[in-house]
C-alpha cells in the first residue's frame, strides 16, 4: 500500500469510526509495550509545569492586535523552558509580531501530556480570547501512549472544526517522525517512525479536510537536531531545548503568518521546481510527513474542490522566517498581564 493510500485508509477509519493497529501484529506489538516502557523510563517524567508565555508581544507597534492562541501538547507549552522568553509560544508570537509590524496578543492554553483528545478542554478557554488564528501542535503522546490513530485523527477532526466553526483560522504541526529520536531503541524506533508518520499524513488530510491548514515538522527532530543535539535537544533528550523551540517556531510561522493576511513575497513565492504545486490531497499529505516544514492547505482546481481522486490540495515550502529572539514584553515579563491601550487586547485568563 502506498503513503498516500495508507493515509487516506487511515483518514477514511477515523471518520467512519473504524481502525487500530492494523500494522502491528500482537506479538510485535507485546515487544513494543516492552520498548516504550523501557523508553519513557530512560526520558524520565516530566517535572513542573512549563512557565506560561501568554502576554502581548510588540505593544509598541501601532495597528489592530492580532490575536494567537497556541494549543496542544508539552512541545507547545514548551516543557523545559526556564522562562517565558524560551517557549514555542513566546518565539512564535515575536516572529508574528516582528513580520506584521503590529502587536500580537498570545494566549497559551497548551498543556504537558496533552493528547489530541484532550484539546476540547483547551478550545474554550483559547476561544473565550476571541483569536484570530490558532497553532495547534499535537500527536506525539497520541503515539506514545498507543492511542489508536483513528481515533487520534476523528478527534483532531473534531477539535478543528470547532475551532473553525469559531471563525478562527486553524494551523496545525503534524506529529513529528518519533524514529529519530534516541531514547527510543530499535524495534520501537523503526515502528514509532512509521506510525508517526503515517499519523502526521492523516491528520493533514483530516485538517484540511475540517478547513484548516498544516505545517509538517516531520523530521525537524532529525537531521536538523542531530546536528546540533546539545543546542536543539533539552536534558531529557525528547522534548526540544530553547533552540529547539525557536526551530519548531520558524517552519510554522510563516503559515501562520499567512493565515492571518500578513503577505511576504519572498516568503510566499510558488517554486515548481521544488514540487510545490495542485495535488491531490492523500499524495500532498504523504509527501508532507516526509518533509519538515511542509504547508498543506485546501486548494481548487478549474473551480473545483474535488477531483477524480479526492480533494485538491496545494503543497508549498515556504521559507522560514528567523524568529527573534524574545526580550520583555512592553517592558515587563513575558507572560505577564497587559495594561496596554490598544482596545483590542485583553488580559490574559488565569490559567
Amino acid at each position: 500500500m502506498s503513503k498516500a493510500a495508507a493515509a487516506r485508509k487511515l483518514a477514511a477509519a477515523a471518520a467512519f469510526g473504524g481502525g487500530g493497529l492494523g500494522f502491528v501484529g500482537g506479538s510485535l506489538y507485546g515487544v513494543l509495550r516492552a520498548e516504550a516502557s523501557m523508553a519513557r523510563r530512560r526520558i524520565g517524567k516530566t517535572q513542573g509545569e512549563p512557565p506560561n508565555p501568554s502576554g502581548l508581544y510588540g505593544a509598541e507597534l501601532a495597528g489592530r492586535t492580532i490575536r494567537l492562541a497556541v494549543l496542544g501538547d508539552s512541545g507547545a507549552a514548551g516543557y523545559g523552558a526556564a522562562v517565558p522568553e524560551q517557549t514555542f509560544g513566546a518565539f512564535l508570537a515575536a516572529g508574528l509580531s516582528e513580520l506584521a509590524g503590529r502587536p500580537v496578543f498570545l494566549v497559551a492554553v497548551a498543556f504537558v501530556g496533552a493528547k489530541t483528545a484532550d484539546l476540547q478542554r483547551q478550545i474554550p478557554r483559547a476561544l473565550a480570547e476571541r483569536p484570530d488564528v490558532c497553532a495547534l501542535m499535537i500527536g506525539t503522546n497520541d503515539v506514545t501512549h498507543r492511542v489508536p490513530p483513528s481515533a487520534s485523527v476523528r478527534a483532531l477532526t473534531e477539535a478543528v472544526a470547532l475551532l473553525r466553526a469559531a471563525d478562527t483560522e486553524v494551523v496545525v504541526g503534524t506529529c513529528p517522525d518519533l524514529g529519530t529520536l534516541k531514547p527510543v531503541a530499535p524495534p520501537l524506533r523503526q515502528v514509532a517512525r512509521l506510525w508517526s508518520r503515517r499519523l502526521a499524513a492523516a491528520q493533514t488530510i483530516a485538517v484540511v479536510e475540517a478547513g484548516g491548514t498544516t505545517v509538517s515538522l516531520g523530521s525537524i527532530l532529525g537531521p536538523e537536531f542531530d546536528a546540533k543535539p546539545a543546542d536543539l535537544f533539552g536534558p531529557d533528550r525528547f522534548h526540544p531545548s530553547p533552540a529547539g523551540y525557536r526551530s519548531c517556531a520558524q517552519a510554522m510561522l510563516p503559515t501562520v503568518a499567512a493565515a492571518v493576511g500578513v503577505a511576504s513575497e519572498v516568503l510566499d513565492e510558488l517554486q515548481p521546481e521544488r514540487g510545490e504545486g495542485v495535488r491531490t490531497l492523500a499524495s500532498a499529505a504523504a509527501a508532507a510527513a516526509d518533509s519538515a516544514g511542509t504547508e498543506v492547505s485546501a486548494a481548487t482546481v478549474s473551480g473545483r474542490e474535488v477531483g477524480p481522486r479526492g480533494r485538491w490540495a496545494m503543497l508549498r515550502h515556504r521559507r522560514r522566517h528567523e524568529a527573534p529572539v524574545v526580550g520583555d514584553i512592553d517592558g515587563r515579563p513575558v507572560g505577564q498581564d497587559s495594561d496596554a491601550s490598544d482596545p483590542d487586547t485583553v488580559v490574559p485568563a488565569e490559567k
